[in-house]
């Protein structure tokens, strides 16, 4: 039989639980305040991201701009060129052979018939030495004719005969002894030896330039241009040149000849542009040249990629509004305006067929350098 303590007797209570000693939310309440925290969340993400959306699209697209400035205005022709002195000349062989000896004096000045390269001309100099031969078989042939004829041993058909006999070899001789020259390469003119090419040993056909012989100063550029350009063109207009060698430095020079005759194959004329002497050109360096065909200070300018089809992009107000405008001087860079657009306005440049008038749009202005 089993003994009650006082323990025992004390009044029982059922066991509590954690949730019971530690009441909270439910889990149900709790998951709900989680869901609507993260919804509110989202929503004001997507509510920001739509206002940034219709801020850009209302807007506008990007769209590069300019200003219209006031400058000068020049109508350019186009032409590209070699620099060659105004005084020169070529030195060529006149037949064909083998360089024997060449001067070496690229740089150096010569007078007019000094020696500058010599041919090979030992078969020239055979022929000319048989020829001396015939010529005194002839001549004592002749002598001998004579003193027969002078005697009445010989008739006058045989003297004739001698007579031609020795003044054809005279005349092959004094032909030969000119071809002699030929073997030889002489300075035409007084001046320097501006290239020297060919080597001891190289065979030279006729015509092949061996030596350019011509004064250093002064030199001009000689370009040429299209036809459709040369009517525009006239002796006295002042030209911009551009080479590879000085970078984007734009070099004076003026318009002194046009030739009367243009190249019906090419479709071009030859225009000879004077450059100052103390230009840094130097002969056979390449030129781009823009000749000035007009020019106006002080006109309203306005790039020339904003204008399409005589139309202005002006931007007012953050919106494209399409202008008429009248044109003057047309360049390669910027065009005069006469009419229909001032300066400071802001235009499309390069304009956008696909904007439509009235758009909105965002403009950006190119950065200006600081002083």
């Amino acid at each position: 039989m089993d003994m009650l303590t006082p323990d025992d007797l004390k009044p029982t209570t059922p066991d509590r639980t954690p949730a019971d000693r530690n009441p909270a939310t439910p889990a149900a309440d709790r998951g709900r305040r989680r869901f609507s925290w993260s919804t509110l969340l989202l929503l004001v993400v997507l509510l920001g991201a739509g206002a940034g959306i219709t801020a850009w699209w209302l807007r506008g697209p990007a769209v590069m701009t300019a200003r219209i400035a006031r400058g000068t205005a020049a109508e350019i022709v186009y032409a590209t060129g070699a620099v060659e002195p105004e005084t020169w000349s070529r030195t060529t062989p006149l037949v064909r052979g083998r360089i024997v000896e060449r001067c070496r004096c690229e740089g150096k000045p010569v007078k007019a018939g000094d020696l500058l390269a010599r041919l090979d001309d030992k078969e020239a100099q055979a022929t000319l030495n048989d020829l001396r031969a015939q010529e005194d078989f002839q001549r004592h042939e002749f002598e001998r004719q004579t003193q027969l004829l002078a005697r009445g041993a010989a008739t006058s058909q045989a003297y004739q005969r001698s007579e031609s006999d020795l003044a054809r070899v005279r005349a092959q001789i004094a032909a030969q002894t000119q071809r002699l020259d030929y073997y030889k390469l002489v300075a035409p003119m007084d001046g320097v030896v501006l290239k020297e090419d060919g080597e001891v040993g190289d065979m030279v056909d006729p015509g092949t330039i061996l030596y350019r012989v011509g004064l250093e100063r002064p030199l001009w550029v000689v370009a040429d241009v299209n036809e459709e350009d040369i009517p525009r063109v006239k002796v006295g207009q002042k030209a911009l040149l551009r080479t590879d060698a000085f970078g984007n430095q734009a070099l004076p020079g003026t318009v002194k000849q046009i030739t009367p005759a243009g190249d019906p194959i090419a479709k071009t004329f030859r225009v000879r542009i004077g450059l100052p002497d103390d230009t840094p050109l130097r002969v056979g360096m390449s030129v781009e040249a823009n000749i000035v065909s007009r020019e106006k200070a002080d006109a309203v300018l306005a790039p020339a990629n904003a204008v399409v089809n005589n139309t202005l992009l002006v931007i007012e107000g953050g919106r494209v509004h399409r202008r008429k405008v009248r044109l003057g001087i047309r360049g390669s860079a910027a065009v005069e305006v006469l009419d229909g657009a001032q300066e400071g306005e802001l235009v499309a440049s390069p304009a956008t067929a696909d904007i439509r008038d009235g758009e909105r749009v965002r403009a950006i202005e190119p950065e200006t350098s600081g002083p």
